[in-house]
This record gives C-alpha cells, structure tokens and sequence, in this order.
C-alpha cells in the first residue's frame, strides 16, 4: 500500500471555530459555503490578464497546479486512493430489485458492483439511476406494476430498452492502471464511480476490489497534491459549472417531475427554490432512493418537501460558493468535508449555477491540455 495519504482520518471543516461558525444547519439541509471560512476576505480576486502574451502570476501559478495534479495522477494508481480498510458489498444479479433496494438503505450506500453467478463475470455497477430507469417503467407500463416483487435485477438491461436509455454501466479499471486513466474513462462515460476489477492470478477469473468515486479521488488530490494551493482564479474566470438552462423545483413540485427532469437532463440534482429564486434545498438522485423504500414505485406525486423530511437525520446540507470562490478553497472543502456539488449563489441566496465533480475533474484533467502537447 502507498504511504501518500488518503485523508480517510479527516475531519469535516468545522472541527475550527471559524469553520463551525460558517455552517448553518437548515433542518435536514444545511448550507456551507466554502468563501465563508476559506477564502481570505481581503483578497478581491486576481488581477486583471495583462494587455500582453505573458502570463500572469496568477495565471502562471495556475497552469502549473494543473500540470503538477495530472502528473500525480499520471504516477499514482487506482489501488493507491484505496484505504487500509473498507467494506464491499457486491450484488448477484439474480437478486430481485426490492431486495437490492433494502440492503443499499440498511447499509447505508448508494451504489453497488453487480457479479453474474452464472458467468463469474463483473456485470456492471447498480446506481441510483437503475431505481429511477424502474420508476420510468412503470409509470410507462403501469399494468407491470403486478410484477415487481419478483423483479430482479438481471432484468435492467429489458428495462432500458423498453424506456430507450443508456444501457447499465459495465465500465471498469485495473487496480495497478494509473488514477489518470481511471479519471479519464470516467468522463468518457459519464459515470460518477468506477469499479476497480481485478483478475485472479490462480483461477484468471475477475473479482471486484472496489469502487472509486469522483469525490475519492478528488479528495486524494486535494490530500496529496500542494499545489491545490495555487489555484487561484475565481469561478467567474474559468469554465466550471453550469449556469444556463438551469432545472429547478419547488418545495410544492411533485416528485414524479423533478425525476422526469433527472432523466431527461441526464442530472443528479434539481435545485429547489423559493417564489424569489432563492434556493432552500437541492433535491439529488440518491433522495429517490429513501422515497422509494419498501417498494413503492406508484405513489411518487407527493411534494419534494414532503420527500426531502424522509432524509436521515446524518445528511451532510447543502455546500454552496459563489462565483467569486477561488479553485483552492473549493480543493479545501473537499479536502475537509464529503462534498458531492457545491450551488453558486448571489449575494441574495438566489440561484447562480451548478457545479459538480464531474465538472472539476473535467478541468483539471483537460484545461489547457492541448497546450501541454
């Protein structure tokens, strides 16, 4: 096992007075903005680009921190961001789905590798995005609700055809490949995890170690690499995050909706706001999980607000930035607290943009790497 660290032992950021005082817990989701504790508060942002072809400081410093995360990438191996201990839970396909979704809730995880007994064979990996794909159906093809308990789940790959979605995610890497590679894959399809799949040396069959995430490994850079610390420019002056063509809710919207916004934007979370734009909550992919409990695939018209009270009373809030936010603290949050998507606000609370790991791994793996030759 790799010395470089983790950061499996950190604590979340308001283990300081000044981060405690930067979280403000709203029921079941509370805010935390990263500007809020991190950002220094006399710092207004980089200077203006200079009117010729050098490169500023800030400018500089930037491109060199990109450079030096794609070489540790590039060194370090998907076996490396693992910790020392950890649990797996692996499905057999012929499991039926109602039993699938109970051991994903009593476990407390959201995704899980999928094994064919038959073939011995990794068979893909089980996402929140599988349960919704079954809402699909069935509010498609109602008269097949009478079928459901004895749905399995080596009957996904029938549900995708019927409703005409990607099929299940079988995407995978060696756990000696570098992170790089890992990383790369994963924006290539899309997929916010992907298992590390082994072969047995004695048998030469495959076997499923783990399952990395794009918070894993961001957080593994965040750890290891320095120069996080010199990333420097604000969002307003990169190209992270989505700020157009928003999908947004109210506490009033039927939940139904707001997955039929999941599917078709191919998203993980909606926005939830006020009369004034202002942002209360986020509804996210993995709240279908806990609405769905014990099975109930027809009763989904209850209102996001009512969806949002059957959250664990563990669940992290919402982090929230602005445009103004600065790469470096965004790494430090990550760094300090189990961070999914951070909502861009205005100085009213009002909705700005979105910003997911998906879109900071795409940065950092691809901004200016054309340039880099």
């Amino acid at each position: 096992m790799s010395e470089v660290g983790t950061g499996e032992s950190t604590r979340p950021a308001a283990t300081t007075a000044a981060a405690a005082s930067a979280v403000a817990v709203l029921g079941h989701g509370g805010f935390v903005a990263p500007s809020s504790y991190l950002r220094p508060t006399a710092l207004s942002g980089p200077p203006p680009r200079r009117q010729s072809q050098t490169l500023s400081v800030v400018d500089r410093e930037q491109v060199e921190a990109l450079r030096a995360i794609r070489a540790f990438l590039k060194v370090r191996t998907s076996y490396d961001v693992l910790p020392l201990s950890f649990r797996l839970i692996v499905l057999d396909t012929a499991l039926l789905v109602k039993k699938s979704l109970n051991i994903l809730i009593q476990n407390g995880i959201v995704s899980a590798p999928l094994w064919d007994s038959k073939t011995s064979t990794f068979a893909g990996l089980l996402t929140t995005s599988d349960y919704i794909n079954v809402i699909q159906y069935y509010w498609q093809f109602p008269d097949a609700l009478k079928e459901i308990d004895q749905f399995r789940l080596n009957s996904l790959r029938d549900v995708e055809k019927a409703i005409g979605v990607l099929p299940i995610e079988t995407v995978s890497i060696h756990p000696l490949r570098p992170l790089y590679e890992a990383c790369r894959r994963m924006l290539e399809s899309r997929a916010r995890r992907i298992p590390i799949v082994d072969v047995d040396d004695e048998t030469h069959r495959e076997m499923v170690v783990s399952v990395l995430t794009q918070y894993r490994i961001l957080k593994f850079v965040a750890v290891n690499v320095t120069e996080t610390q010199m990333l420097r420019k604000p969002l307003k002056d990169l190209s992270i995050g989505t700020y157009i063509d928003l999908s947004t809710a109210t506490m009033d919207t039927p939940v139904i909706d707001v997955i039929h916004q999941l599917v078709k934007k191919n998203i993980a979370s909606v926005p939830i706001l006020d009369g004034n734009g202002v942002v209360l909550n986020v509804f996210e992919a993995v709240d279908v999980i806990t609405v769905i409990k014990g099975g109930v695939y027809d009763d989904l018209t209850l209102s996001v607000g009512e969806a949002l009270l059957k959250r664990s009373e563990d669940f992290a809030g919402i982090y929230t930035c602005s445009i103004y936010d600065r790469l470096d603290t965004i790494f430090d949050t990550i760094r300090k607290s189990r961070v999914h998507r951070l909502v861009v606000l205005d100085e009213s609370g009002r909705l700005k943009g979105m910003v997911t790991l998906s879109d900071i791994l795409e940065y950092v793996l691809l901004e200016g790497e054309a340039e880099e030759g």
